[in-house]
C-alpha cells in the first residue's frame, strides 16, 4: 500500500491523472488546482468543461480554506450523513478556474476513505474525483468495468483493485449562502 501512495503522490504532484479506489467508485482524480490536470481529465471523459467535477478533501480545515463561507447547514448535514456527501457550496477559493461551475459553485466532499484521505493530506490540495467512465456511460461498479480508453488516458492506475468501495456515487445537496437545500441526487 504504500509503494501504491509514494507512486500516486508523485504522479499527482507531477500533474498527472490517477486511477483510484474512494470511499465511493474508483475514480479519475488529479490535482484540485492544476488547470491542465484538471482539462486532462475533461478531454479524457469526453465530458463538456460546464458540467462540473466533484472535489475531495481531507477534513474540515480544508473545507474552509476552498470555499469562501461554509453554511453552518454543510456541517450538520455532513455530521448526521450516514453515506458519502457530496455538497455543492458557493464562492469556491483556490482551486483550478475550470473547476468552478458557471454558477461560481463547487461539489465537495469531505472523503472518509484512509487511502483518499492520505493522498490529500500529503498533496496538500483536494484531489478531483469523477467516476471512472466516459460521460454519458454507465458508472463501473467494480474494477473490472473500467474501460481500456479510462485506464490507458491516466497516468497511474493504483493497484488497489481489492479495495472494497460503495460502488455507488455519494449522495448530492446544494447548498446556498442564501439558505436555499436542494437534493441533486440521494
Amino acid at each position: 500500500m504504500q509503494q501504491e501512495f509514494d507512486n500516486a503522490i508523485q504522479v499527482l504532484k507531477q500533474g498527472g491523472l490517477i486511477l483510484y479506489p474512494t470511499d465511493t467508485v474508483w475514480g479519475i482524480g488529479c490535482d484540485a488546482t492544476n488547470y491542465e490536470a484538471v482539462k486532462r481529465i475533461y478531454k479524457l471523459k469526453q465530458r463538456k468543461d460546464s458540467k462540473s467535477l466533484i472535489c475531495l478533501v481531507n477534513n474540515y480545515s480544508m473545507l474552509e480554506r476552498h470555499v469562501d463561507n461554509v453554511p453552518n447547514m454543510a456541517y450538520t448535514i455532513l455530521d448526521i450523513a450516514v453515506k458519502p456527501t457530496t455538497i455543492i457550496y458557493d464562492d469556491p477559493a483556490g482551486v483550478a478556474e475550470n473547476l468552478i461551475a458557471e454558477d461560481n459553485t463547487l461539489a465537495i466532499r469531505i472523503v472518509k476513505n484512509k487511502f483518499c484521505e492520505k493522498l490529500i493530506r500529503y498533496l496538500k490540495n483536494p484531489i478531483v474525483s469523477t467516476s471512472a467512465n466516459i460521460s454519458g456511460q454507465p458508472t463501473p461498479k467494480s474494477f473490472k468495468e473500467i474501460s481500456d480508453e479510462i485506464l490507458k488516458g491516466v497516468d497511474y492506475v493504483v493497484n488497489l483493485q481489492n479495495e472494497k468501495s460503495q460502488s455507488k456515487p455519494s449522495t448530492i445537496i446544494k447548498l446556498s449562502n442564501v439558505g436555499m437545500v436542494k437534493i441533486i441526487r440521494e
